[in-house]
């Protein structure tokens, strides 16, 4: 038999580590099990092969996915529903959590309820994992003692946030595709093979056809400057990303996206569905209508909405309703202001904004399948006019050589 090293979390939620002979793994978990200790499956490892410790790998954006979050907030709203203590809920969650990152993280934020700070409180030093959004809500949950509501609240919303984020991505995945593959065999079509054409009909010694000598032209232009073409994305990568650093560039490029055909309208609508679906969540978690408007306008993720809820904000801490000053704006359309009116007059405004939401969203994934529809012609046929006119041009010559041969 070998021996396996394992880690796993006590009926106490302490974690525990040890050594094991057994035949298998599986061994090893069923022995464990029968101990009322619960194995973490992917850190059991035979002694002796393999790493005994992980090498921390460099991370692109935040070590901690948005899946991470979910998990750990519907598990730690059923902790609470059960009656566990918070220090203890996050004591389990901590050893249970695979992310390291993440296992670091909400180990702190035990470390500092243990030392007297409010849930909120510690959740507030990791904006980068949970934002603002997630705070607040906690916060209101803790001082409305239905914490583990809030939490279920949150794991709705955050899993329809993460829904929403990927249909507007499966949306740019097609057209980005068929775009570097028309660059790329474009590409090579004037590097590799143009030239081979433009030596044979060099030979010919006679005039070539316009289009044949415009694509030979661009070939050779291709071919002289083929380091600095490549360079033109990087360059324009860094351009947009410093214009959009600054407040001048951020709100040109965000008008001019809500401007652009099609496109526009769908981050309209992702607009619309985001802000309904934040804001009925905050305000059915006892968030107050201003510190919620402050936080959607944080979430927004286009800065001219997020200057027009700001000034919608500022208006209502003047004494005017919502209605008046969202209509104002002109960013959203009228049927959303005009039921966001009907829900203030009723009482009823959470429930009205979450309706909207659900109507919004399913607007956001029909646009997106009309979308795909409407790419899938135009790029397919971008790429045969682009790949067919270059073919045309290079055969005008031999068109031209076996009519005068005939």
């Amino acid at each position: 038999m070998s021996v396996y090293k394992w880690q796993g979390v006590s009926p106490r939620g302490e974690a525990l580590k040890g050594e094991m002979e057994a035949t298998s793994r599986e061994a090893v978990i069923i022995r464990l099990r029968s101990q009322r200790i619960q194995p973490k499956a992917n850190s059991i490892r035979e002694k002796g092969k393999g790493l005994d410790y992980q090498i921390p790998l460099p991370s692109f954006g935040s070590p901690v996915k948005s899946q991470d979050v979910v998990v750990f907030t519907r598990q730690f709203a059923t902790m609470i529903d059960a009656g566990l203590p918070i220090v203890q809920c996050l004591q389990i969650l901590s050893a249970q959590a695979e992310n390291p990152a993440f296992r670091k993280i909400i180990a702190e934020i035990k470390d500092d309820v243990e030392s007297g700070t409010t849930l909120a409180e510690g959740i507030k030093k990791h904006p980068k994992v949970f934002g603002d959004l997630y705070s607040s809500m906690v916060s209101a949950g803790e001082l409305g003692g239905i914490l583990d509501t809030i939490l279920v609240r949150l794991a709705n919303y955050l899993e329809k946030a993460a829904k929403l984020k990927s249909k507007i991505k499966g949306a740019m995945i097609y057209p980005a595709c068929i775009v570097s593959a028309a660059v790329l065999v474009t590409g090579i079509l004037l590097v590799w093979v143009i030239p081979v054409f433009g030596e044979v009909f060099s030979s010919f010694g006679k005039a070539l056809p316009a289009p044949t000598q415009f694509v030979i032209n661009l070939s050779n232009f291709v071919i002289s400057w083929v380091y600095y073409l490549a360079l033109v994305p990087v360059i324009a990568f860094f351009a947009i990303r410093y214009a959009y650093g600054t407040e001048q560039g951020r709100v040109a490029i965000d008008r001019f996206l809500l401007k652009v055909p099609v496109f526009g309208e769908l981050i309209r609508k992702t607009a619309v569905a985001r802000f309904t679906r934040t804001m009925g969540t905050l305000l059915a978690s006892g968030v107050p209508i201003l510190d919620a408007l402050r936080i959607v306008a944080k979430t927004s993720g286009n800065v001219l909405i997020e200057g027009a809820l700001n000034a919608v904000a500022d208006r209502i801490s003047e004494g005017k309703t919502m209605v008046e000053p969202l209509a104002e704006t002109k960013l959203f359309p009228s049927m959303v202001v005009q039921m966001i009116g009907v829900g203030e007059q009723t009482g009823a405004l959470d429930a009205m904004l979450n309706k909207i939401a659900e109507f919004y969203e399913e607007e956001v994934d029909n646009a997106v399948q009309g979308l795909m529809k409407l790419m899938e012609p135009i790029m397919i046929g971008i790429l045969g006019v682009v790949i067919g006119t270059i073919v045309i041009a290079m055969y005008m010559p031999m068109f031209d050589l076996i009519s005068k041969i005939g």
